[in-house]
């Protein structure tokens, strides 16, 4: 049996753009997906801690140190410039596998430039 459990997470991630007449998805800076281990087109869940909104979209590659977080499409829709952001993506594990997983956690802090604190990376 398979359950489903956390598999990286930025937390308090800032809204540094906003892009309403692109496609969709969320741009995040490579470095940090790199990081937590997430890919390109990857199905995420993103919380707004700003004004409690929670959406699914994918994740795509933001140019490298750029520290960008953009809402983009429809997700420009639900945050403002500087809202933090839960961005999150689980994985499916074996019952066996999942009392031994941990999650890749960034707590971002100062524009996404600074790392608070980084759990299993």
């Amino acid at each position: 049996m398979e359950i489903t459990l956390l598999k990286s997470k930025l937390l308090r991630a800032e809204v540094t753009d906003r892009a309403l007449h692109y496609e969709g998805s969320l741009a995040i800076d490579s470095n940090l997906m790199e990081q937590v281990g997430l890919k390109p087109y990857e199905k995420i869940l993103v919380a707004n801690i700003a004004n409690g909104e929670r959406f699914e979209t994918y994740a795509i590659e933001a140019p490298k140190g750029s520290h960008t977080i953009s809402l983009n499409g429809a997700a420009a829709h639900k945050g403002q410039l500087g809202d933090l952001l839960v961005v999150m993506a689980f994985i499916h594990v074996d019952t066996e596998e999942a009392s031994n997983w941990k999650p890749k956690v960034l707590v971002l802090a100062e524009g996404n430039r600074r790392t608070v604190r980084a759990e299993n990376t």
